[in-house]
């Protein structure tokens, strides 16, 4: 193995060791909430959906090229060779057909190689909910001691068959253009050749696949088109993107297409984060007549070329040679690895990409969990002043007269009562909360978005022409839009209402200052104007194929329109969750200066009674007081532990 590619294994492992230390030390959190009888329902909720993000999660990296750009090549060299042989096929003209998501399945106990069959295109059930249920793939179990069988079981992903043009044109697969194309040549086939499987998944018990890696090898630019799947979920889901493009050819027209349509529209919100650009082939430019020098220049020159075509900086632009880099591998050749230069993308795999992940989990469990450890600690500091209060009023109140104590307890009584009628007030304000959530989450309603869907869809008729999409595509994202605007207005309007209860009961019951956590509709909307720049580009774009009952556009559009259900689905979650858990730091404060007046009152009652009974109280204090400190401690090391 090179250094490079253990470079990579320590970075995945290291962040699944780091993974597995944050899982212990939320469910000590989980435990410690439990002990103390400091939890809710929903600290309870949020910690096991965090629990189950963590286990889950995975780190992918998407490799996406036109046809014959070595990108299955590419793979075989970063992450197969220690098998000395292509293990995915990859031979001239055998590429890959199908999309093929390499991953470890913990839960079988046998590595193989799961495929669906091209006509489930006919339904509109996603490929997700195919992945449920095994019974809907044809399965074939790998031998991992027989490289060759390995292999030829690898070659059924590249199959194809011939069907007739009628079954194709329901497939998707076939295009009035393609009929357009071949009656110009004079050669209208009667049948064509269409890949066999639709979508392929690989479980094999590869060291990096192990540690939580998924491989998402893609086809060429019309699978891209016909599965939005692809495009609209899986590649923005992933955490890299490879692009290659080949040194031969330089960037061609359908390269600059995929690029426009597929890949940097994805990017746009990580500022192009995670996206590397691969120059493979690079030895087609090994001339032996030139200098290295000058062989040198020429490929600086082509990596430049495509960065001014593809509109990004030249150093994104990565020089590479997948099939010497897989040869040099296969016969431990150092000089011919280092110029094949796989090494430089190793290393950015392993340098940028992992830890970028790891921050984005990190920041995700901050703001989750950290916020609920964080209240936890500032009700513990509460809890000990308060008690640390109690202490010094009662060592205050040894040999003073019954009259002293009595004028405080009155003086503690009226305070009582402003805190009782603001907790009044609070009540009609939390109400108040209530009735402006209900309406927000109306307003987040599937059923309202399925209205406008179907609203959207009448307008598009059924003609499928552009006018009809267009039109179609107004309505629905101005629907959308409309229904936002009112979100925002509404979720304002709670804000202001959170935010003063909060800053009331800091300044007039000196309750510890706390930043209420505001709802924010922001990030969704944001995601639907992706959406809509995403399929104005696929409407507009050259490639898209806008023919009458084009079944590329329909399945573009109920793709679009599920992944704007699943954007309403969360943001009407996360508006429910966040009306439940809004409140709950001040809440548990002000419950806490409720018990605390109490048990002042408490205290000076019996401190009128007899004077005796003050050092004892003071002892019990002390003990209350030890027994906090020793919570705070653990909460302070689960705190720290979070935020490390």
């Amino acid at each position: 193995m090179g250094m490079d590619r253990r470079l990579l294994t320590e970075q995945m492992h290291a962040y699944s060791a780091w993974k597995s230390a944050l899982i212990k030390n939320i469910e000590h959190y989980q435990a410690w909430l439990d002990a103390n009888e400091m939890g809710s329902s929903e600290d309870e909720l949020q910690i096991y959906e965090i629990l189950g993000q963590l286990r889950s999660d995975k780190l992918t990296i998407a490799f996406v090229a036109e046809f014959a750009r070595g990108k299955t090549e590419l793979i075989n060299a970063i992450f197969f060779s220690e098998y000395d042989r292509r293990l995915l096929p990859s031979e001239a003209g055998r590429t890959t057909m199908c999309p093929t998501e390499l991953l470890y399945d913990s839960k079988e106990d046998h590595a193989y190689i799961r495929l669906l069959s091209i006509e489930t295109r006919l339904s509109d059930i996603p490929i997700a909910e195919y992945k449920e249920e095994p019974i809907n793939w044809t399965s074939i179990e790998l031998d991992l001691d027989a490289p060759d069988s390995m292999a030829e079981a690898f070659q059924e992903i590249v199959k194809t068959k011939m069907v007739s043009i009628a079954d194709a044109k329901q497939l998707g697969l076939y295009t009035d253009e393609d009929e357009q194309i071949h009656a110009k040549n004079g050669d209208a086939p009667t049948e064509i050749e269409v890949p066999m499987w639709r979508h392929a998944i690989i479980s094999f018990p590869h060291p990096l696949l192990k540690q939580g890696l998924i491989i998402l090898d893609t086809p060429g630019l019309n699978a891209l088109g016909s599965e939005p799947k692809l495009t609209l979920n899986m590649l923005p889901n992933a955490q890299a993107v490879l692009f290659i493009i080949s040194a031969d050819t330089g960037v061609t027209k359908s390269d600059l297409d995929m690029w426009s349509m597929n890949i940097k529209p994805l990017r746009k919100n990580t500022g192009g984060k995670g996206l590397i650009v691969v120059l493979n082939k690079v030895d087609t430019l090994w001339d032996e007549l030139k200098s290295q020098e000058a062989i040198d220049t020429v490929i600086q020159k082509q990596c430049d070329e495509a960065a001014t075509t593809l509109g990004i900086d030249s150093q994104l632009v990565i020089p590479a040679s997948a099939q010497k880099g897989l040869l040099a591998k296969i016969r431990h050749d150092q000089e011919l690895i280092e110029r094949s230069n796989i090494h430089t993308l190793e290393k950015i795999l392993a340098n940028d990409i992992v830890p970028s992940q790891q921050d984005i989990v990190r920041d995700h469990v901050k703001s989750a969990i950290g916020a609920m450890v964080k209240e936890s600690h500032e009700l513990l500091k509460s809890k000990l002043t308060n008690t640390k209060g109690q202490l010094t009023e009662l060592s205050g109140l040894s040999g003073k007269n019954t009259q002293v104590i009595e004028h405080l307890m009155a003086k503690t009584r009226e305070e009582q009562v402003h805190y009782h009628k603001n907790l009044e007030s609070f009540n009609a304000n939390k109400k108040l909360l209530s009735q402006h959530s209900k309406e927000l989450l109306a307003r987040l309603s599937l059923t309202k978005l399925d209205k406008l869907v179907s609203k959207s869809r009448q307008s598009m008729s059924d003609s499928w022409t552009t006018g009809g999409l267009k039109k179609g595509m107004t309505t629905f994202f101005g629907g959308v839009n409309e229904m936002f605007e009112e979100v925002s207005e509404y979720s304002e309007q709670m804000n202001r209402l959170v935010t003063t209860l909060y800053r009331k009961f800091h300044v007039e019951h000196n309750i510890p200052e706390m930043e209420p956590i505001l709802y924010d509709p922001k990030p969704y909307l944001d995601e639907l104007n992706r959406l809509n720049e995403e399929a104005e580009e696929f409407r507009n774009s050259p490639v898209t194929t806008l023919t009458e009952q084009s079944f590329v556009i329909k399945k573009f559009f109920i793709s679009l329109v599920s992944h704007a259900r699943n954007i309403f689905f969360k943001a009407h979650r996360d508006a429910e969750k966040w009306h439940k858990s809004a409140l709950s730091p001040l809440v548990k404060q002000i419950k806490e200066r409720k018990n605390d007046m109490e048990k002042r009152l408490e205290n000076l009652r019996k401190a009128s009674q007899s004077g005796d009974t003050i050092q004892s109280q003071m002892d019990e204090l002390k003990k209350i007081g030890n027994g906090q400190k020793k919570q705070f401690d653990e909460v302070n090391a689960i705190y720290k532990a979070i935020y490390k």
